[in-house]
């Protein structure tokens, strides 16, 4: 994508991030929280932490940003060698090449971490598009976990588990 920039996140981005994940929480099956469940306080909280800590990045279009991502540490020494991955394209940018760019600088990113051995992410086996974005960059399936989501009209769905292995660790 043409004008596509991709930059850390910073402190300003942080109501918009919400607004845009509360928008993105109303189409379901694609995040486990629901739209209420989120705060501008607690994206200023993560994107301070992932300052020392990992990596948040936005993907903005003339201005606007049109997505979002992260590689998060899990905080436990024993796992310090895993990240956790999310990432997120606002409604109305979905298709256009976003993920695929925040994706390839993730993983840019964390090909150079040392220590790093593995990235794991969940998402929902209804988010074909998803799971087609993470497979492409050789993520694999570890797990299902079977009737984990509750969708707003009552319907259970199932979390897929997936990694990104370091070469060398697959």
């Amino acid at each position: 994508m043409k004008n596509l920039a991709i930059r850390n996140a910073s402190l300003s981005d942080a109501t918009q991030l919400c607004a845009a994940e509360r928008e993105t929480a109303r189409t379901p099956g694609l995040l486990v929280s629901r739209p209420d469940e989120f705060t501008a306080q607690a994206f200023e909280r993560k994107i301070l932490a992932l300052n020392d800590q990992g990596l948040y990045l936005v993907a903005e279009l003339n201005g606007q940003i049109v997505g979002h991502a992260l590689l998060e540490p899990l905080g436990l020494e024993a796992l310090a060698h895993v990240l956790n991955l999310t990432i997120v394209v606002h409604p109305g940018h979905v298709g256009q090449g976003i993920g695929h760019q925040l994706m390839a600088q993730l993983l840019e990113w964390a090909g150079a971490r040392q220590g790093l051995v593995k990235i794991e992410l969940r998402v929902r086996e209804l988010n074909h598009r998803a799971r087609h974005l993470y497979q492409k960059f050789g993520f694999v399936e570890e797990g299902r976990l079977q009737k984990r989501i509750r969708l707003p009209d009552g319907t259970l769905v199932t979390d897929i588990s997936m990694a990104w292995f370091v070469s060398g660790y697959s």
